[in-house]
């Protein structure tokens, strides 16, 4: 069962190396993608890349991945949030969405992988 949904499309994302999906619904754009077969560094890239898509703007981008990843965690200011969710399969989902409010200002170009 894929944590994608089927009617996604298939879009390119600059850097990413796995594939990307985007979904529009009511004006606002989720973007997925699923690093869960991946290993380091690749959930960090393909984030960075997914999450400079959505900065600034009021869409959304799903990480699917194997484990929480705590160390992008670390390196992001409150600018860009996350949910995380367990599925029953046993991978995380991770709902990230940019803070409009806040101040502060991830720098995802300075993001080492």
């Amino acid at each position: 069962m894929s944590l994608i949904p089927a009617d996604a499309s298939k879009i390119d994302v600059a850097g990413a190396t796995v594939d990307f999906f985007k979904l529009e619904k009511d004006g606002q754009s989720t973007y997925y993608f699923d690093t869960s077969k991946c290993g380091p560094p690749e959930p960090m890239v393909n984030a960075v890349s997914g999450l400079k898509l959505i900065k600034g703007t009021n869409d959304k981008l799903v990480m699917i991945n194997h484990k929480t990843p705590g160390g992008l965690f670390a390196k992001l200011q409150d600018d860009i949030s996350h949910e995380i969710e367990e599925t029953p399969s046993g991978l995380v989902k991770v709902v990230f969405s940019s803070n409009n409010s806040s101040s502060a200002d991830t720098n995802l170009q300075n993001i080492s992988h």
